[in-house]
């Protein structure tokens, strides 16, 4: 397995399939030109197998943290490791980059979502409610 940061949109398109739904290459090189957005690949035999995407929040009495938003990995390539080691990988950028912490949302029933991130050193800081405006999208 090699992980590697996604630097072109036509990376970021051939690993739609480990997606909600399909990259729209608009999107794709919105997201790569954006500061502090970052999206990290796990490929094996050069097939993309799993990603995880960051991105760095600043504020003004904190400093910069990095906020892990989305974790996936293909299921043939599931507990091998890979959303571990993606998981160490986007941590170790947040350290480089200077971030104080990072963090993610995880619905309490995920659990295998919860085993991986427990396995690279994060620790539970309770429940908390999650709310959320929608926006109609063009």
């Amino acid at each position: 397995m090699e992980i590697r940061r996604a630097a072109t949109v036509a990376e970021l398109v051939a690993a739609q399939h480990l997606y909600d739904g399909p990259a729209r290459p608009e999107w794709a090189e919105r997201f790569l030109a954006a500061p502090g957005h970052l999206l990290l690949i796990a490929y094996v035999e050069g097939v993309p197998a799993g990603f995880v995407s960051g991105i760095e929040m600043l504020h003004p009495d904190k400093g910069v943290e990095m906020c892990l938003y989305e974790l996936s990995v293909d299921e043939p390539y599931r507990r091998r490791g890979i959303g571990r080691a993606l998981t160490d990988a986007l941590a170790t950028v947040a350290r480089e980059r200077g971030c104080y912490d990072m963090w993610v949302g995880v619905d309490t029933d995920n659990e295998p979502a919860l085993a991986t991130y427990r396995s690279a050193g994060a620790r539970d800081q309770g429940h908390f409610a999650m709310l959320t405006w929608e926006f109609p999208t063009a």
